[in-house]
């Protein structure tokens, strides 16, 4: 049984909910049961969106400093391949994914908000990657999500001077898409996420694959990731049903079946 992170399933979606009070501080152990939780996720056919929450107070505010402070280069070096995949794994889910934050999203806690496909925010939220101030700089994708979300500029300004942003700058240079009251965060994230719970769910991962791998490449070798993840779409049930469908009925009536 996972301590700190749970995945909980509810008319078709799943929320990974992370609890370690005060802050959600990401120890090794927290780490490891979100990679467990998003996995989960991943294998559970009845999970067809994820929602990644913190609760009503802060999202998670970093990484256990006082756990990483007691680690030489050896003992990091041993475990750094580790904590990239545990931070990155909500993006490793091919379902849509939405991180909803209250409060503190800061250091290894924007690096888990960054694997998301979307965020939104309580507009009490402060955001950052306050690393620098260690001396260190962010371990778990953060230089490398941050800057293909928001440019390099923006993101060098965030790294180099570790401070944090309001909710409202935070939408404003692209950090976040949506700013609602904090206690309608939660609720806001299962309104975005309900969207795909009777969704064409093969088509999604496709969608998905294809922005992801395809930002990760020149276009031409994008443009080739998404042929072939077009093609193998035709191979799928719902290609059929959503284009019978749509010759029937018009479009938007689809009953698709995941297949």
């Amino acid at each position: 049984m996972a301590e700190f992170v749970t995945l909980e399933v509810s008319e078709g979606i799943g929320t990974i909910r992370l609890a370690r009070p005060p802050m959600n501080a990401l120890n090794r152990q927290v780490q490891q049961e979100l990679r467990a939780a998003a996995r989960a996720a991943t294998v559970d056919s009845d999970v067809k969106a994820v929602i990644v929450y913190g609760g009503e107070k802060v999202f998670a505010a970093g990484a256990d400093v006082k756990e990483m402070s007691e680690m030489e280069f050896g003992q990091m070096s041993d475990v750094i391949g580790d904590l990239q995949s545990d931070l990155a794994a909500v993006s490793e889910i091919p379902k849509p994914t939405v991180a909803a934050i209250t409060g503190y999203a800061l250091g290894g806690g924007l690096e888990v908000a960054l694997s998301a496909d979307r965020r939104i925010v309580g507009d009490n939220a402060k955001l950052g990657v306050p690393e620098i101030l260690l001396g260190i700089i962010p371990g778990g994708g953060g230089t490398q999500r941050l800057a293909r979300l928001i440019g390099p500029s923006k993101a060098k300004d965030l790294l180099f001077t570790g401070r944090f942003v309001d909710a409202e700058e935070a939408l404003a240079i692209g950090l976040v898409d949506e700013v609602v009251a904090p206690d309608d965060v939660y609720e806001a994230a299962r309104t975005w996420a309900s969207q795909f719970t009777k969704g064409a769910g093969r088509a999604l991962a496709a969608a998905k694959a294809a922005v992801d791998r395809g930002l990760d490449v020149d276009l031409g070798t994008g443009l080739a990731v998404e042929r072939q993840l077009f093609t193998a779409l035709f191979a799928t049930r719902d290609r059929k049903i959503g284009m019978e469908s749509f010759i029937e009925n018009g479009p938007g009536k689809a009953q698709f079946t995941g297949e």
